[in-house]
């Protein structure tokens, strides 16, 4: 028999007027069932400089952050050049190869979504979003981008309830984390 497939999260990023803003639920489930709620899936690093969040498995996340944390002293802080670097080695080292996890991250500059198949992708609007609810949640993202005055961190607050509402993955146990 199978082992049920961990599934949940919704990971959202926002700029707006000189703020970031990066919200993530926290519900997790196992199968059909809803494991735990309070997740924390979205974490300053680098002393508060940059924003992290992941969806996906777990441990395969965590490994990814790891790496990335480890990119970024090495590359002084360069997001998008740690990015890129974490992207080729999750392309080529055999360990990394096989993990499914995606991750967001962010600093004043930029907003990047990095993946296992060697992307590292820049939003072409002010928003990107990850996870089973990814796409309800950039979806309200866009719209309050488009028809409102309301900050980064009120728009990744409003989006994830709205993904909440809609995604079975998804739960309204939100963290958010701002950079100014």
């Amino acid at each position: 028999m199978a082992t049920p497939k961990i599934r949940s999260t919704t990971i959202l990023a926002v700029r707006r007027n000189g703020q970031v803003a990066m919200a993530g639920d926290g519900q997790c489930t196992l199968g059909d069932t809803v494991c735990k709620g309070n997740s924390r899936k979205v974490r300053k690093i680098y002393d508060g400089k940059i924003l992290t969040g992941f969806a996906g498995s777990v441990a395969d996340a965590f490994t990814l952050l790891d790496r990335f944390e480890e990119k970024i002293k090495t590359y002084n802080g360069d997001l998008m050049r740690s990015a890129v670097e974490l992207a080729k080695a999750w392309r080529t080292d055999r360990s990394l190869q096989k993990l499914e996890a995606m991750l967001l991250v962010a600093d004043k500059d930029h907003i990047l979504l990095i993946s296992g198949d060697g992307n590292v992708i820049e939003p072409e609007k002010e928003a990107i979003a990850i996870g089973s609810g990814g796409n309800f949640a950039y979806s309200a993202a866009l719209a309050y981008l488009d028809s409102s005055d309301l900050s980064a961190k009120e728009i990744v607050e409003r989006s994830l309830h709205i993904a909440g509402s809609i995604c079975i993955y998804t739960n309204e146990n939100i963290t958010v984390e701002t950079l100014e």
